[in-house]
């Protein structure tokens, strides 16, 4: 019953986007994806600047014209004056998802005490799902994935688990995932045999 959804991968950093240095937020996502989703996907990528009317711009191109149906920032979330990631993403949103951001900080306290810094965010823009992730590789994973101890098991769910029930419930493309990487939550009644 997988539908195929396009997503939009947008990493946002001044150094990386002059090409200063080399980004590694899009490849880790699209590795993780490519693990994680058994649904037909595509992807929307942007290499962008930490310029809030920049992101804004490509949020909305990425959800009102690529019709993608998740959208998946990387970088810009942290305190310092030039991080405004949350600031646009809020700004082009319909509705505002706190829980996302909430458990996103609760999962990297495991490993960092600077988590509490982060400001992501997730919102709904019509049919699209857009959601601040950290900027690191290891961090995307884990935020992602969740926590596993020595012999695999999860410890502590990523938020990716919730994110295809989310997209349901927007009117977005029914996605499945491998349950190894990701097992995603949906009601009985929501789930497609």
């Amino acid at each position: 019953m997988s539908e195929h959804i396009t997503i939009g991968l947008v990493s946002i950093s001044d150094r990386a986007s002059e090409g200063a240095y080399e980004d590694q937020g899009i490849p880790a996502l699209e590795e993780w994806l490519g693990k994680a989703l058994t649904s037909p996907w595509s992807v929307e990528t942007r290499l962008i600047p930490d310029e809030q009317s920049v992101i804004e711009r490509t949020l909305k191109e990425l959800a009102d014209s690529k019709n993608c149906a998740l959208i998946l920032t990387t970088g810009g979330t942290g305190p310092a004056a030039r991080d405004v990631t949350p600031e646009a993403t809020l700004a082009v949103g319909d509705k505002e998802m706190p829980g996302f951001g909430e458990e996103m900080r609760r999962l990297s306290l495991n490993f960092v005490p600077t988590a509490i810094l982060s400001r992501q965010v997730a919102v709904v823009r019509g049919r699209s799902l857009i959601v601040n992730l950290p900027g690191q590789p290891r961090a995307i994973r884990e935020t992602l994935e969740g926590l596993r101890d020595a012999e695999g098991k999860v410890g502590h769910v990523g938020v990716f688990a919730a994110i295809p029930y989310c997209i349901d419930l927007i009117g977005g493309p029914y996605i499945e995932t491998d349950e190894a990487v990701i097992k995603v939550f949906r009601p009985k009644h929501a789930i497609r045999k």
